[in-house]
């Protein structure tokens, strides 16, 4: 994958968080704020202060993710982002990460 292909991917991946994020927003009674600046995508759940990072790191060719749980790597493979150690995918990740911060039942995607 060139670089152009992975900023362009990195790109609608982030905008899917997003647009899956302010879903949930409206799906719940959650307060669940988020704020774009370049390739950094800050989650902030509001009740609580805790917050998600999600970013794209083109010299890597990865997305990576910070949050309560720990800091995370994810590499573009058939189709998916998967983590670099444990295999899972991005969204099942984020649905998992979200819901242990919101105390919520969560399912982005």
């Amino acid at each position: 994958m060139t670089e152009t292909e992975f900023l362009a991917l990195a790109e609608r991946t982030l905008a899917r968080i997003e647009t899956a994020f302010e879903n949930a927003v409206n799906d719940t009674d959650l307060d669940i704020e988020c704020s774009r600046s370049g390739n950094v995508l800050e989650i902030e759940f509001v009740d609580n202060g805790s917050k998600v990072i999600v970013n794209s790191q083109a010299a890597m060719h990865e997305i990576w993710v910070a949050a309560r749980s720990g800091g995370f790597h994810y590499r573009y493979e058939d189709g998916k982002w998967i983590n670099t150690r444990d295999k899972t995918e991005l969204f099942e990740a984020l649905s998992a990460i979200a819901s242990d911060q919101s105390g919520l039942p969560l399912q982005l995607g």
